[in-house]
């Protein structure tokens, strides 16, 4: 128990640290391509990589013969909707506002898990550990979450975010319910619902595609690869064997690997603002999921 404890806490680790750092790549690869685009070029190239490797393993999904209607629900609530929603969202709330939709995750996840997920209660701890995380990343990101970004349709920008966030929660809670599935062909399946419904989609917002740059190209492939393919391909086995709640630990980890990131590699401020707020997020995390971590130290 406390090793499959210490691959869960590793996992969702690398999937903060990947997808904390994945914006600054989609910023310079947007320079080369539109968002719609984008969108479709990364959840394309990861579909095509993931159902390679799951045709080398037999092409098996489920264990037993069950609905896929859950599925096409949950491909389409976990990529392409979330991604139209977010870039659609972006072009009228600041970038501030977008972060703390994402960090906002949990705080729908946990209500969802009572309900719906066996072993996954609302107890008083949970709820406070994810609180002071939730305070945390409002302090990470500071006022820049509510300022205006004085569009006309900056309501709807602010409600496109916080509904891809509620995606994002509804996918995670019919992914823990789906019965025994082999983890490679259910990445693989969602990405290529997703591809299937975001690549029209992106030809009629945006028109049909323009070959864009090496550079570019070269951006898309690793995006595809890194914090789509594989990233899918752990959040899957976390979500289905540790539970969404504890999935939603990469949402207050994600804007700390970002500003970690900024820092190092870019030189950017770190003041004291930032330590303690990214001292609020750990605190969060601990406290939520304190009983795993006492299991995981003291069997170690």
């Amino acid at each position: 128990m406390p090793e499959r404890m210490g691959k869960y806490w590793a996992m969702i680790a690398t999937l903060g640290l990947v997808w904390g750092g994945t914006f600054p790549l989609i910023k310079v690869a947007l320079e080369g391509i539109t968002p719609f685009w984008l969108a479709a070029g990364r959840i394309g190239f990861a579909a095509v990589l993931l159902c390679a490797i799951w045709g080398l393993r037999g092409g098996g999904l489920f264990k037993a013969q069950t609905s896929w209607t859950p599925l096409l629900i949950i491909g389409f609530a976990s990529t392409a909707l979330p991604f139209m929603l977010i870039n659609w969202g972006q072009q009228h709330v600041s970038a501030g506002f977008t972060g703390l939709s994402m960090a906002a995750i949990p705080l729908f996840v946990l209500p969802l898990a009572h309900f719906f997920v066996p072993g996954e209660r609302m107890i008083l701890r949970r709820v406070v550990g994810f609180v002071i995380g939730f305070v945390g990343v409002t302090l990470l990101i500071g006022g820049k979450a509510f300022e205006s970004s004085n569009s006309e349709l900056e309501l709807l920008g602010r409600i496109a975010c916080l509904s891809a966030a509620g995606c994002y929660a509804v996918s995670s809670i019919l992914t823990r319910r789906l019965p025994p599935v082999d983890p490679v062909g259910l990445a693989a399946i969602l990405l290529v619902i997703g591809s299937v419904i975001i690549l029209p989609t992106a030809w009629a917002i945006e028109g049909p595609p323009v070959m864009p740059d090496t550079h570019t190209l070269a951006i898309i492939a690793f995006l595809g690869l890194i914090p789509t393919a594989a990233a899918n391909f752990l959040r899957v086995i976390v979500v289905r064997e540790a539970g969404p709640t504890f999935m939603t630990l990469t949402n207050y980890q994600v804007p700390v690997w970002a500003v970690v990131i900024g820092a190092v590699f870019l030189g950017e401020a770190l003041p004291a603002s930032m330590l303690l707020a990214m001292a609020l997020i750990l605190s969060g995390l601990c406290i939520s999921q304190w009983g795993a971590l006492r299991r995981l130290f003291s069997r170690a």
